[in-house]
This record gives C-alpha cells, structure tokens and sequence, in this order.
C-alpha cells in the first residue's frame, strides 16, 4: 500500500523550529564476500532508554553531546532528541504521516533525513524519504523501486548527500537503490540497483526471528568524517571503510564483522561522534544504547562454510533438528522469516491506528 498522495495537513509540511542541535551539524553487483570475524569488543552500555515514546526505537544517530532517535511506527515525523542519559529533550515534528519509517540519517548540510522505506508485506507503490533542514523547512521525495515493492530497513547518506537504501531479505542477499536521477520535493524518482550484498550465518545469537535473523539488514550507518559505512542485522555490524562517497565500491570490499550484544530486535546503529565504535539499540523499555568499540586489528573469520552448510531448517529457526536440503531449509526459512516480519509488521500497524485513510 503506498502512502498517502500528499500529507495529512499540507503537502508540504514544516515542523516548528529545529533544535539547535539539528542546526549545527556540518557534517553493478556486489561480490558475495566473507565478513572478518572480530573477537568480543567488550561492549559497554552507554545509558537506557525509558521514554514510552522510544519503545519501537528504529534510527540513531549519534551527532555529539546528543543522539536523534526515531521509532518504527507513529502517524506523524518525529526526531527525539536525547541527551547523554537517554533522556528526551526536545523532539522536532513534521505535518507528514509516514506509513512504516525504518531508519534515520543526517546529511552533510545539516539537514536530518527520514527513511520512510518499511515495506514487510513488500505491497508499496512508492516509498519515501523525508528531509528537515536545519532551517526548519521539510521535503517529501517519493521513490520507486525498478523491480517492483521491497522491504527497506538500512538507509546510507554518502558524504556527497546521496541516499542509498539497502534491502532487508530473508535469504540474506541485500539490494543496494540509490535514486537514477535527482530528488524531487513533492515528486517521485525511480530508484537504480546499484548492487548486492550476500550475508550469511554467523551462530551470533539475538533477534526475534531465530538464526534468520542473521541475515536481516535492520539498520545503516555512515560515519561523520565520512571514512567509514556500516549494516547491521538483528545479530552483527558490518563495517567497511569508504572512499570518497562511492557506497557501492566500498560495498565491494571485505567487511569487518562485529558480533553485537544480544537483543530481542535490535534494529538502530550508528558511528559514535568521533568514530571510533558503534552505538546499537532495539526495540522495548527499558532498553540499553549500547557502545561497541571497531577493533584495530582484524582476525580471520571461522569457515563461512560452517555456518551456511548446515542444512536444518531448525539451524536457522535455532534448534538442532537435521535431515532437510539446503535448498529446502532455504526456502523454508524464508516463508517462515517473512510470515513472523509481516505479522510483526501488522501489529505495529494495529497499534498505531493504521495507515492514514488513502495510503
């Protein structure tokens, strides 16, 4: 279902006065490539999240002595704005009624963007991303995929500004779309497949849909020097180091693979400030931001092939039953992914009154 043909209030909404703190910042297809496999970072939890408002915290972003925060589900653009202690100290809103907004970035201009991309029933039209401008203004920029509906929980925000969103998919071959031709305020631009990004399983525990959810893209992050993208599952990070604003070549390369706390659906990431770790959250209050240290160094991997060999449907759903193909525990996986996010999907929907009337 697409969203609504224009917002609730104005077709062009503006939200009141941005915080300070959103004013100042200044800031072909992919080889299937094993992840370097990282030993434990010793996490350590920077604050907890108690605000009703945040229980279904989907986007972070870490820009200093503040954190902006969205949440997977509402009927209006909300950014929070949380201080050192996870607490909310302001919130900036806009008069638009996103229909599943997944994962939130902050552009090189200042300006804060809103990935409105969530799509479990994969039924959309278009998807869209929505900006505030450290101005105060807001744009609606609506997007369509080439090769029909997809689920998008990642966005990536390139140094140059341009928004690259990353697929989420059951059987861990993620798409990469960046718009074919510029954004239009009010208007709707085709979306190119620039790549893909295989992921496979990795035995970390966490997330709400068993060893699947190893494979699920939930979040992306880019770093603010610029130096450095990120993807994460409901289990791992991913961290590779970029080069200019090429997201797709650096998408190329071998990833550092970091195994992240476990969670019940953890679904934000971020670079800290000064870059040099990851800050993750989920869903649920109370609810840990959790600081991961980037390792320096690097260790091999164990054998890709241990983890994908195993041929059991319960490998995947996280039990010990054997006996089933490959092929056949794929597919199977699959359907039983995609029926628990779709339901998930639903509920939030339920909770929060629905998709507005026309979507």
């Amino acid at each position: 279902m697409p969203e609504p043909a224009a917002p609730r209030r104005s077709a062009v909404a503006h939200p009141r006065r941005a915080p300070a703190v959103l004013l100042g910042l200044g800031l072909a297809l992919l080889p299937v490539v094993p992840a370097r496999a990282e030993a434990p970072a010793a996490p350590s939890v920077r604050c907890q999240i108690t605000d009703p408002r945040l229980t279904e915290l989907s986007g972070l972003v870490d820009v200093g002595d503040r954190m902006l925060a969205m949440v997977d589900g509402g009927d209006q653009v909300a950014v929070h704005v949380l201080d050192g202690a996870c607490q909310v100290v302001d919130v900036t809103t806009a008069a638009l009624d996103p229909y599943d907004p997944e994962d939130l970035g902050v552009g090189p201009d200042g300006t804060v963007w809103f990935a409105d991309t969530g799509d479990n029933a994969t039924t959309r039209a278009t998807v869209a991303l929505i900006a505030l401008r450290p101005d105060g203004g807001t744009s609606l920029y609506r997007l369509t995929y080439p090769d029909g509906p997809r689920d998008a929980e990642a966005l990536l925000l390139a140094p140059d500004g341009t928004p690259y969103l990353v697929t989420k998919e059951v059987l861990g071959a993620s798409h990469v779309y960046r718009p074919a031709a510029p954004l239009a305020d009010g208007g709707t631009v085709p979306l190119t497949d620039v790549g893909t990004v295989t992921f496979t399983l990795t035995g970390t525990p966490g997330g709400p849909v068993g060893r699947a959810g190893q494979l699920l893209v939930t979040g992306g992050a880019v770093a603010r020097d610029g130096s450095r993208i990120a993807l994460r599952t409901y289990t791992d990070a991913y961290v590779w180091p970029l080069a200019g604003s090429d997201v797709p070549a650096a998408l190329a390369a071998e990833p550092v693979r970091i195994a992240l706390p476990d969670a019940p659906q953890g679904e934000a990431v971020s670079f800290t400030a000064d870059g040099s770790g990851l800050l993750v959250a989920g869903e649920g209050v109370p609810g840990d931001v959790t600081l991961v240290p980037i390792p320096a160094a690097t260790a091999p991997a164990p054998p890709s092939g241990a983890a994908a060999a195993d041929p059991s449907l319960s490998a995947l759903l996280g039990d010990d039953g054997t006996g089933i193909s490959p092929v056949t525990a794929g597919v199977a996986a699959a359907i039983v992914a995609t029926v628990l996010v779709w339901i998930g999907g639903r509920m939030r929907r339920r909770r929060s009154g629905g998709p507005p009337a026309g979507a």
